[in-house]
């Protein structure tokens, strides 16, 4: 894998499988812009990327917003002028059932999870075209299986799993692979920036050694090896995958 003279757009850098992924990309020598809401976290993150690969170029901005969608892609090309590989990564849960999901909980998942990236990637389009380039979505389990409790964040990552076999069969005659990821539960801070309290995560994490096959939650290296094996060019005959990255989770049927 190597990515020497390829530009690599990554959203929700700052934090999580976005920062992992930045990093990995940054040792197998691509030319960055990474996107993240904390610029305090996303700046951390850059000087990881310079001390094992280039310097990347930071585009503070929230995905959820129409704006900052056309700023941070507008920056991108100003900066390299050119677009090899989009990673959407950027994303958000919250908890609730058909009961108790509001319509502005539903949308603000919806907004940052899928209509981002629906958003950022037409943009993104032609310079992938042009690049032969491709996309690696950030999607989930929830994506693939059913769980209760996370109604609208259930729904935004299976729209991200159907979203991306779409765009792979419809950019396939042009080039361009579009391909996601499917992470269990992944050590970061998603699920407490979603309300959990630090006792409740740690149950959930010790839980979560029976809901995975593999007896562990994964981590966001792990991610990180998938997506970008995905984007390299040992991936050239795979489009229109999701790629379970879950320890086994998306196969088990608890009984």
């Amino acid at each position: 894998m190597n990515f020497a003279g390829k530009v690599v757009l990554v959203t929700g850098a700052s934090s999580g499988i976005g920062a992992a992924t930045a990093v990995k990309f940054a040792k197998l020598g691509a030319s960055l812009a990474l996107n993240g809401r904390n610029e305090k976290n996303l700046k951390a993150v850059a000087q990881q990327c310079a001390n094992v690969g280039k310097e990347p170029h930071l585009v503070v901005g929230d995905v959820s917003k129409e704006y900052d969608i056309k700023f941070i892609w507008q920056k991108t090309v100003e900066k390299y002028t050119k677009l090899d590989v989009l990673v959407n990564n950027a994303g958000i849960i919250e908890t609730g059932s058909i009961e108790n999901t509001s319509l502005e909980q539903y949308d603000r998942v919806m907004n940052t999870n899928l209509r981002a990236i629906y958003h950022l990637t037409m943009l993104a389009v032609p310079e992938l075209i042009k690049s032969k380039g491709n996309i690696v979505n950030v999607s989930s389990v929830n994506g693939i299986r059913s769980f209760p409790g996370v109604l609208a964040y259930n729904i935004s990552k299976m729209g991200v799993d159907q979203f991306t076999r779409c765009v792979a069969l419809e950019l396939a005659a042009k080039g361009v692979r579009a391909n996601c990821v499917n992470p269990g539960v992944t050590v970061t801070n998603l699920h407490k920036r979603g309300g959990m309290d630090e006792e409740t995560y740690s149950k959930f994490l010790e839980h979560s050694k029976t809901t995975h096959a593999l007896g562990r939650p994964g981590t966001a290296d792990e991610v990180a090896n998938a997506i970008t094996f995905l984007a390299s060019d040992l991936a050239t005959f795979t489009t229109g995958v999701s790629l379970a990255v879950d320890g086994g989770r998306h196969t088990m049927c608890p009984r």
